[in-house]
This record gives C-alpha cells, sequence and structure tokens, in this order.
C-alpha cells in the first residue's frame, strides 16, 4: 500500500504526524518512509537521525531524480536514531526504512524520465514494504505532480493507493484543504488530467485533523466568554468542513493538542508517556491513525 501525505500550507504537522504514523505500522508491519520534501527533507530530524536531521550528502532521493543513480540511500530508523527509548527494544517489530532528501535539494522540472523513476521506485517498494508512506511537500508542488502522473501509469494501477490531506482546525486551513484536493489545478484536478479516474480518486483521500483542542477539559485560566466564543466557533468550523466536503465522513481521524509538539516535532512513544512527558491521547490518536488507515472499510467508496 502506498500512502501519499499531502498538505496545502506548512506548518499542518504533516511530516510529524506521519512519521508517527509510520512508526505505529511498523510496529507489526514492514514500512517504507520517502521524505519527498524536496526543497526541505527534515523527516531525519523528526525520526531524531542527527546525520540525515537536514537530508543526507549524498546519493538520496534528489540524486535518485536528478542524476539516475540506481538505488536512493536508506537507513535503518531503529539502528540510526539517537532515541535511547527507540533502540533494541523494536526487535520483533517490523521495519522502518527512512528514504531521505538531500542537504541542499530543491524543487526540479517534472519530466518523463522522472515520472517513470518514481514509478519504478514506488513499485519496487511497494513489493518490499507493506506501507510506503510518501511525504509531499506542501501545495501543488514538483512532488505533488509527480507521484500523480507516476501513479497513474499502467504498472502502478493494482497497488491500493491512498492520500491523507492534513489541515489544522482553523478556517483558513480547511479553506485551503478544500482547493488542495477540490479546486482549480488540486489532487483531483491534476489526477484527472494525468488519466486517474476523479471519482475513484476523491475516493482514495481522506482527511486528517491537526491539533483540535478539546473544549470539554476544563481550563482554569479561561473565562465564560471565551469558553461561549470557542464552542460557537468550533461548531461553525464543523459547518464549514461539511460545506467544504471536508465533513465528519471524509476524515480518517484527529490529534490532539500536544504541548510537546509546539516545542519540538518527534515520535511520540509510550516511554514519553510514561514518563509523563506527552499525553496518552496523543499517542492513542496516532495509533488509531495507523489502524484506520489499514481498514479497507474506512476507504469504501462514498
Amino acid at each position: 500500500m502506498l500512502v501519499f501525505a499531502s498538505s496545502d500550507k506548512g506548518g499542518t504537522g504533516r511530516s510529524v504526524t506521519s512519521c508517527n504514523i509510520a512508526f505505529h505500522l511498523a510496529q507489526r508491519d514492514d514500512v517504507a518512509y520517502l521524505d519527498f520534501d524536496f526543497g526541505s527533507p527534515t523527516a531525519g530530524a523528526i525520526f531524531d537521525i542527527p546525520r540525515a536531521e537536514r537530508g543526507i550528502e549524498r546519493d538520496g532521493l534528489h540524486t535518485y531524480f536528478t542524476d539516475g543513480i540506481t538505488d536512493p540511500r536508506h537507513l535503518d530508523v531503529w539502528h540510526a536514531t539517537d532515541r535511547a527509548d527507540l533502540r533494541g527494544a523494536n526487535v520483533r517489530a517490523g521495519r522502518l526504512s527512512f528514504y531521505p532528501g538531500e542537504m541542499g535539494g530543491a524543487e526540479f522540472a517534472i519530466s518523463d524520465t522522472a515520472t517513470t523513476r518514481c514509478a519504478e521506485l514506488l513499485t519496487r517498494l511497494d513489493q518490499e514494504y507493506s506501507v510506503c508512506v510518501v511525504d509531499l511537500s506542501a501545495g501543488r508542488s514538483t512532488a505533488l505532480e509527480m507521484v500523480l502522473a507516476a501513479t497513474a501509469q499502467p504498472m502502478m494501477r493494482a497497488i491500493t493507493t491512498r492520500w491523507l490531506v492534513f489541515h489544522r482546525w482553523t478556517r483558513q486551513h480547511i479553506v485551503a484543504a478544500h482547493g488542495l484536493v477540490y479546486g482549480e489545478r488540486g489532487i483531483v484536478e491534476i489526477g484527472a488530467s494525468a488519466g486517474h479516474d476523479p471519482e475513484a480518486l476523491r475516493d482514495a483521500i481522506r482527511f486528517v485533523r491537526i491539533a483540535v483542542p478539546n473544549l470539554k477539559e476544563h481550563n482554569p485560566g479561561q473565562t465564560a466568554a471565551q469558553a461561549t466564543w470557542l464552542f460557537t466557533y468550533d461548531e461553525e468550523l464543523r459547518k464549514l468542513a461539511v460545506d467544504k466536503r471536508l465533513g465528519k465522513s471524509r476524515v480518517l481521524g484527529m490529534t490532539p493538542v500536544e504541548p510537546v509538539l509546539q516545542y519540538r516535532e518527534q515520535l511520540i512513544s509510550d516511554s514519553d508517556v510514561s514518563t509523563k512527558i506527552a499525553n496518552h491521547a496523543t499517542v492513542e490518536a496516532f495509533r488509531e491513525l495507523a489502524a484506520r488507515l489499514s481498514d479497507d472499510a474506512v476507504w469504501e467508496g462514498m
């Protein structure tokens, strides 16, 4: 299964959430994580791999597409991470392989050659891993257009492909997510022009709401007027989401506000919860997203 992580805006939590989803999937399956954010490859920092926190020096994904190397380098997260609580504790887990971008990488012109190489790479990795998570750069990027063209090729049509669109729980982000999927030069339109069936492509897309506050929790610093306004505005956002076709039936799941992630984008593990650094609800949200991603019933045609 191929999973494409996308967002219309930066700062949505797309990379940190998709890394955490991959982490939970790898507790039982072999998972590959590909950093297709060519201009800003920072997934290595989330996995806490110092030598790849801004990509690697050579032979990464950027070189694979621009200079024609046969096989981009990849790192075993369980061995490469600096997180002591992740190393050695996952010997019974599946593999988690990280395919990084490169230092100094940048967007590049899409070509038939690059599209074919993309299709070849994704097809090969789909055969090797149970799940491949591909983190795309924000907006209508080279990566977005290239993977839509690649997945429309005959060699890839039998592969299960799913799209996650990440957005924060604000009016601006809801409108932006709608535009990325349904708007002019959005995923559906670009995909259709590349040869995808628009209805099938829409059915392969689900939204993930990031950092959604729990309004039922008591906030001692909150006034009655503020609480009333928040509940009212939250209801307005729910109505807007339905209007923009981002309603509940289209949502894979959501993540709560997590103080740790406001300061440091990282994997949230059970040890972070046991030491009371992170909230249990955050781990449960990531775990549920991973489970629903693999649940075919969640992805039935709508």
